[in-house]
């Protein structure tokens, strides 16, 4: 018995201690640490994604994302980077991401276009697209 609430102590002690730990992270959006933070999307309104494709000896190839209705003024999205990366079903990366930079305008309507090489359209099941900064 005397056992047990030894036991019982030492795992509520080591238990908090852990916990205390954790609580002391501090994580933010501007910092990268062990935790997690709710970051708000730079704009409300949904970007929509279309693909341009040409043909060639291997077939299909998805040659350019156009990221459309991408709101480009600087309390939006305007003036900051995006990454935009193809995957296949099991959201395997396919060829190299892409990535550029939304000029700050006045457009609240703007389409952005990432191009790309060498991806099967095919293939192409997702895109994973990020706005950072």
């Amino acid at each position: 018995m005397k056992r047990a609430i030894l036991a019982i102590t030492i795992a509520a002690v080591v238990g908090t201690g852990i916990y205390g730990l954790a609580a002391s992270l501090g994580v933010s959006s501007d910092t990268l640490g062990a935790g997690s933070a709710v970051v708000a999307a730079c704009q409300s309104a949904t970007i929509n994604v279309a693909y341009d494709s040409s043909y060639t000896t291997s077939g299909y190839q998805t040659t350019t994302v156009h990221l459309q209705h991408v709101d480009e003024t600087a309390a939006k999205c305007g003036g900051k980077t995006y990454k935009v990366r193809l995957a296949d079903s099991s959201n395997n990366a396919l060829g190299a991401e892409g990535s550029g930079s939304v000029t700050a305008s006045l457009n609240t309507n703007a389409t952005e276009d990432v191009t790309f090489t060498g991806v099967s359209a095919a293939s192409v099941a997702k895109v994973n697209v990020v706005f950072v900064g």
